[in-house]
């Protein structure tokens, strides 16, 4: 995987689309601290699975959310938080 993506694509991406999704070098809305953009490293249908995969890779700084297609909405640039920042994985 690896891709960059904004959360909206990811959202809007088949592929993803009730499934969880682990993201790296994540970019994080200021009002909400959801990750927005991010590199796409893994996906699974089962959070456990996902999280022992990300563990056992050590890759403990992913941030994790479940893509649903009601969650694809935009963020403005403008709240956007400057600069990398991770979350660790659940």
């Amino acid at each position: 995987m690896g891709d960059r993506k904004t959360w909206s694509e990811i959202c809007h991406a088949e592929e993803f689309r009730g499934r969880w999704v682990a993201l790296d070098h994540c970019r994080y809305d200021q009002m909400t601290m959801q990750p927005i953009e991010g590199d796409v490293v893994d996906t699974d249908d089962d959070l456990g699975s996902l999280c022992s995969r990300m563990r056992e890779a050590g890759r403990s700084s992913c941030a994790i959310r479940f893509c649903d297609s009601d969650d694809a909405v935009e963020v403005p640039s403008s709240r956007l938080a400057g600069g990398e920042v991770r979350a660790a994985a659940r």
